[in-house]
């Protein structure tokens, strides 16, 4: 299975659902929670190319964007192929 990486906040309502959609796939994850880390979160941006959102995810080193971007490679049926990978 590919690595997951996610970079999370504190009360992000969009970081529970995809982590959430995560479980409920029985994905392992490492989580990095950027709340009160400055260069967390710098490190998150310019891994995401300029995207500074919670959630930013990571599927075997690929950036695939933030929650709803998750949900949709969900729904259009590439979540499971990427995480397969």
């Amino acid at each position: 299975m590919a690595e997951v990486i996610i970079y999370t906040r504190q009360l992000c309502g969009y970081c529970t659902a995809a982590k959430r959609l995560l479980d409920k796939k029985g994905v392992s994850y490492t989580e990095h929670d950027a709340t009160f880390d400055q260069n967390l979160r710098k490190q998150m941006i310019q891994k995401a190319n300029g995207r500074s959102t919670f959630p930013q995810v990571f599927i075997g080193g690929r950036h695939v964007g933030g929650c709803d971007d998750l949900h949709e490679l969900d729904r259009s049926g590439k979540l499971d192929a990427l995480l397969g990978a």
